[in-house]
């Protein structure tokens, strides 16, 4: 039985990952999505000036074809790992500027309790972006120790 254990939590990761990916994606490109981004994207340093090259729909749109784009390649990695570890990679960097949104954005700590207590949201919603970049760097490793091997 544990025999199966690995490679079913392995699909199980990389299915997870793909279909996160489909879903926030797919969310881009309407507009109560576009404007949630803005308080995160405009308070970024990493990401604010993007607003300079596109409009917040613009921005949410491009961020959109990227998240389609990791989970197709993440998804890929029944073609070949070497789209998996690209997409493991470029997951795990979106995710690394997900969580920076966490010191960056204002209201994220809970100002009577201080830190560590964190909001809702957008607090708790980024704290599980730690979760993901580790899966995302995992699906990198895992991919990239399969393209070695060949």
């Amino acid at each position: 039985m544990l025999a199966y254990a690995e490679p079913v939590s392995r699909a199980s990761l990389y299915v997870s990952l793909a279909i996160i990916y489909a879903w926030f994606g797919g969310m881009k490109f309407t507009e109560y999505e576009a404007n949630g981004l803005v308080p995160l994207v405009e308070n970024s340093p990493l990401l604010s000036w993007f607003y300079a090259l596109f409009s917040v729909r613009g921005f949410s749109t491009f961020l959109g074809f990227l998240e389609l784009s990791i989970g197709l390649l993440i998804a890929l990695r029944l073609a070949s790992p070497i789209f998996s570890a690209a997409g493991g990679l470029l997951s795990a960097g979106l995710f690394v500027t997900t969580v920076s949104f966490m010191v960056s954005t204002p209201g994220v700590v809970v100002p009577e309790l201080g830190p560590p207590a964190i909001t809702v949201a957008p607090g708790q919603f980024l704290l599980k972006d730690i979760g993901l970049f580790a899966a995302s760097f995992w699906v990198f490793v895992d991919s990239l120790k399969t393209v070695v091997r060949r």
